[in-house]
């Protein structure tokens, strides 16, 4: 077999509607075995090393969900341009990471055996979850989904002869790297222990913290027990993973629950609008916003309702845009730091945080060398202003404590700097004022300003001046917030 089409894999094209990949995508079994992958790609020295220092998927999990989701649409597409455009942005974005673990061991992201691993991971856990559904793959279906999967790799590499030529020869691969390279490292304990427990509520839900926390207490254990359950036995021995009693029956009812969505209407479960719904904001301007909105009203009724009968949780917060009537209000240092600034959350401001925040602003633009380059450059320009200025003990970064104690104005010449960058990243024709459609491309929610009863552009002063407002007024906005704190 080659990266290419052999046998079956010749009906049809690797990519595209037809693919094997395709047909899995709206399957409600794909989100239990992404879990799955997802740990085992944690449990990689490596990956476990990159995840722990720069990934987001802690403290803003829907946003990394939407952003593979997105991602994986055009790796896999029809449009070899998007394709392309994808994986150089994709290698842009793993060579910038790179370092040492807690043990002192490197790690870089551009590793092809690790970059490997990943594509092994998605590829095992969609056979697994066929399998453990009832529903195995017959040998020539898997081929054909192995052929995608390296020709994937291939996309990303240049080559895929990091993953063995064979499928008969990719189990044994599989099973070595399970049994003598996985760990029980920080990133898997974090995904297993603290993410299910600890899952911030989508925007969706962000308006009933009651209702999010009574489904929380119920759904996460049982998530962290199923996923546990459906690892590799080698890996859960040597991790020293929990064996709860039930846990496999638990873990095979779980895959033929999910499984039986195939008996429904084809078109009834749509990933991308499920997606949406979980992370558009109620006052979106997507054509789906009036949908959210109304979900979100009846999930904060029903959370006031299950605060009347149970003890769970609290009152919900106060929107803060209620009291001030603009869309936007005061928010503390403390919640300023926690939902802007560390954006790992891992409890402090370092490097990459910002470096988050540019990935996120580089992606919803979609924006190629050098202008990624550019705002990158920005970002760790304000880094090394706010080291100078914060980092009092001198450990490289700034604690919640030491910006609280400072109480700064951050809104020096290296933040405006990087308002700048965005300003020109985002006035794509170079007309010196950014119109209505290039302003939806980047926030892709409710305008600030009333474009329509004004010139119809947003100039760069203004601009500027509301993004300064943002990072350093600690206010609250309707643009701003989805991107960088909304999780």
């Amino acid at each position: 077999m080659t990266t290419g089409t052999t046998g079956t894999a010749d009906e049809a094209p690797l990519f595209g509607p037809q693919s094997q990949f395709n047909s899995f995508f709206d399957d409600p079994r794909w989100a239990l075995a992404i879990i799955r992958a997802t740990v085992l790609e944690a449990a990689h020295p490596q990956i476990g090393g990159a995840l722990v220092d720069n990934s987001t998927f802690v403290a803003h999990p829907w946003r990394r969900l939407r952003n593979t989701f997105l991602s994986m649409r055009r790796m896999f597409g029809n449009d070899p341009v998007v394709r392309e455009r994808e994986a150089a942005r994709l290698n842009r974005l793993h060579a910038r990471m790179s370092g040492t673990d807690s043990r002192g061991r490197a790690y870089d992201a551009m590793d092809r055996a690790t970059r490997a691993w990943v594509v092994a991971t998605l590829f095992e856990s969609a056979v697994t979850m066929c399998r453990l559904s009832g529903q195995p793959l017959d040998q020539d279906t898997m081929e054909r989904m192995y052929a995608e999967y390296r020709t994937f790799l291939a996309a990303l590499d240049g080559d895929a002869t990091e993953l063995p030529e064979d499928l008969n020869d990719f189990w044994p691969y599989f099973d070595r790297v399970v049994e003598n390279e996985l760990e029980n490292t920080e990133a898997a304990r974090v995904i297993l222990y603290r993410l299910f427990d600890h899952l911030p509520a989508p925007a969706l839900l962000d308006g009933a913290p009651t209702l999010w926390a009574a489904g929380r207490a119920v759904a996460g254990p049982l998530l962290g027990t199923i996923t546990v359950a459906s690892l590799p036995e080698p890996y859960r021995r040597r991790a020293g993973l929990p064996e709860m009693p039930g846990a496999a029956t638990l873990m095979q009812g779980a895959y033929l629950a999910a499984g039986l969505a195939r008996f429904l209407p084809q078109g009834w479960i749509n990933a991308e609008s499920i997606i949406e719904a979980l992370s558009l904001s109620p006052d979106s301007d997507h054509p789906r916003a009036r949908t959210v909105a109304a979900l979100t009203a009846r999930m904060k009724r029903a959370s006031a309702l299950l605060r009347l009968l149970t003890p769970l949780g609290g009152d919900a917060d106060p929107d803060p845009a209620a009291s001030t009537g603009t869309g936007e209000g005061r928010r503390s240092a403390e919640e300023f730091f926690r939902k802007v600034l560390d954006q790992t959350g891992d409890g402090y401001l370092d490097w990459p945080d910002l470096a988050a925040m540019a990935r996120e602003l580089s992606t919803r633009l979609d924006l190629d060398e050098p202008e990624e380059s550019r705002l990158y450059d920005a970002f760790a320009a304000w880094w090394r202003e706010l080291q100078a200025a914060l980092d009092t003990d001198g450990d490289g970064r700034v604690s919640a404590e030491e910006y609280a104690a400072a109480v700064p104005s951050l809104a020096g010449p290296a933040l405006i700097r990087v308002a700048e960058v965005l300003f020109d990243a985002t006035d794509k024709d170079n007309s010196g004022s950014i119109e209505a459609d290039e302003h939806r491309a980047l926030f892709r929610t409710a305008f600030h300003r009333d474009l329509t009863t004004t010139d119809g552009t947003y100039g760069r002063s203004a601009f500027v001046g509301d993004f300064l407002s943002f990072m350093s007024g600690r206010r609250t906005s309707t643009q701003y917030d989805p991107l960088l704190a909304d999780a």
